[in-house]
């Protein structure tokens, strides 16, 4: 099933009442409530944009409870913060422990894997945007256990002076547009991968490669890496449509919340993006538990 993914950029009042969430907002002049409401079980990612949001504890208990991962943004529009469920899967302390005892070789060859699908993801959009890609591919296939030689940053000083048309971009946190359309995207493919490890009974703190102790969803960081090339797809789409825009304006934002349901090739059949994801993190599961030692990425037609 595909779960909604809701933003709510306006003031408004958020409670549970039989399984459903009640969305409760002030009319333009303000002299009454609208309500409506949305069954919990169709939620996979609520984001509260605005500062003037209440949202009850029991939804969020019930929410949590149904796997939902809930964003919050700062003053600035942005995604601050990540709330997951501590635990939604009946073998969860089994699955800790082997994610915990992963060996070093094991953590590096499924590195390995992860960088190579980026590269090759990477290439896929250069190649949509007919932007030289073969040397892309070539670093694909030269990544080692580990990725030693660091190939991922090679490949990523390329695809950014590139990608663009602009050899000055430079790809952050921040700095000029379209970097806030980046950072959104990404945000959203981040909640929506900690939420599938999080189902899949994994722990999203703990890394096969990035390693922080700022960062609290580091196994997401990792395993969300070839799931960035869905989010330059559609920027450099946005941006080609709606040419140099100056700010993340709601339109934009709604754009990128369709992520969600992005139609992606895996295992020779296509599937929403957070359908995807879940296959993707089951196989991680996998890995961890000695059953296979593949994680599942997105087929690349190149």
């Amino acid at each position: 099933m595909i779960k909604r993914v809701l933003c709510f950029t306006n003031p408004a009042y958020l409670s549970l009442h039989l399984k459903q969430l009640v969305v409760e907002q002030p009319q333009a002049d303000k002299t009454e409530m609208i309500k409506h409401t949305i069954p919990v079980e169709d939620i996979g990612v609520v984001i509260l944009e605005n500062p003037q949001i209440t949202i009850t504890q029991a939804l969020m208990a019930a929410l949590l409870d149904n796997n939902c991962a809930i964003i919050t943004c700062d003053f600035h529009h942005l995604p601050a913060g990540l709330l997951l469920p501590l635990d939604n899967h009946n073998l969860q302390s089994e699955r800790f422990r082997e994610q915990i005892n992963a060996s070093e070789p094991l953590r590096k060859q499924m590195w390995q894997q992860t960088i190579v699908s980026k590269i090759t993801s990477q290439a896929y959009v250069l190649k949509q945007q007919n932007i030289e890609y073969r040397n892309m591919l070539m670093w694909s296939k030269s990544v080692r256990s580990g990725d030693t030689d660091n190939l991922e940053g090679r490949a990523a000083a390329y695809y950014w002076r590139n990608v663009f048309g602009d050899a000055d971009f430079v790809r952050g946190q921040f700095g000029d547009m379209p970097n806030g359309l980046l950072n959104y995207g990404y945000s959203i493919v981040r909640a929506m991968m900690a939420r599938a490890l999080a189902a899949a009974g994994l722990l999203p703190t703990l890394g096969i490669h990035h390693h922080s102790r700022y960062d609290a969803y580091c196994l997401a960081d990792d395993i969300m890496e070839p799931y960035r090339a869905y989010v330059d797809l559609q920027v450099l789409d946005m941006w080609n449509r709606y040419g140099d825009v100056a700010e993340l304006s709601p339109v934009l934002k709604k754009e990128l919340l369709s992520l969600s349901t992005a139609d992606v090739l895996i295992e020779g059949h296509r599937s929403p993006m957070m359908i995807a994801m879940q296959t993707t993190a089951n196989s991680v599961q996998r890995c961890f538990s000695a059953e296979s030692r593949k994680i599942i990425y997105p087929d690349w037609q190149i």
